[in-house]
């Protein structure tokens, strides 16, 4: 006895009959060209154009060249250029023999302080204010204040002597001033190392006082046109400054 299956029907899709003909002709898709944009109708301009292999093969790009850095005196480069501490108008040279001149009170070149400044004073005060702290004293202000004032008061006696008609200036009493509280400072780092309240102590205050008013006093007379009549004058108020400075040591 014979049995019977159900098969199912084959269907083919289109363009797929074997048999070619059944179906209509077979349809077959070509490949499209990529977009491409137009190019530009300028050709000295490579990069309005989108082609990329023509754009790399006709630009052909280099490092940029940049002009060296010409200074205002025509010189190229920062070679010719000053150095920052005479831009700044701090001559280290100046202020180095003008120490030396100050420590030899019997050699005082009063030509080297003709030029007035306030970075060596400034110097010197600073020295003198951190040995004050070693010491445990704070007083930056107090010298500051005081050499301010000393510098104004002596200026005063130098107008009033000269009838106003004196060459020294308030700038120049400040920086000379400022350079002679040299043997102070050598005074307050010595007594870092000395007993307070001892004979040496005060041997050495007196002999601090004595150079410092020798030295500003030769100062003022040779500086100043008027100051030779008025030599004792000039020394007696020197001394009196550096006196107050030298207390600042002791107490």
């Amino acid at each position: 006895m014979a049995r019977e299956f159900n098969v199912p029907p084959v269907r083919f899709p289109s363009g797929g009959n074997p048999a070619g003909g059944a179906a209509g002709p077979q349809q077959r898709h070509l490949p499209t060209a990529p977009f491409q944009p137009p190019r530009s109708s300028n050709p000295s301009i490579p990069f309005m154009s989108f082609d990329v292999n023509s754009a790399a093969a006709s630009a052909s790009f280099s490092t940029p060249q940049f002009p060296p850095t010409i200074s205002a005196g025509g010189a190229t480069g920062f070679e010719d250029e000053p150095p920052l501490l005479e831009e700044l108008g701090i001559n280290t040279k100046q202020i180095y023999q003008k120490t030396i001149s100050i420590l030899n009170p019997y050699r005082i070149n009063a030509r080297l302080h003709e030029d007035a400044d306030l970075s060596g004073p400034f110097l010197f005060l600073m020295a003198f204010g951190l040995f004050q702290l070693l010491a445990g004293k704070f007083h930056f202000g107090i010298i500051l204040g005081w050499v301010t004032l000393a510098s104004l008061f002596l200026y005063v006696v130098l107008k009033m002597l000269a009838a106003n008609n004196g060459n020294l200036d308030l700038y120049r009493c400040l920086s000379l001033i400022g350079y002679c509280i040299l043997p102070i400072v050598i005074l307050s780092a010595v007594s870092l190392f000395v007993p307070q309240g001892g004979m040496v102590i005060m041997v050495l205050m007196g002999l601090c006082v004595i150079w410092s008013t020798r030295v500003c006093t030769r100062l003022f007379v040779e500086l100043a046109s008027y100051g030779d009549e008025h030599r004792g004058l000039i020394a007696y108020a020197c001394f009196l400054i550096y006196m107050l400075f030298s207390l600042l040591v002791i107490f």
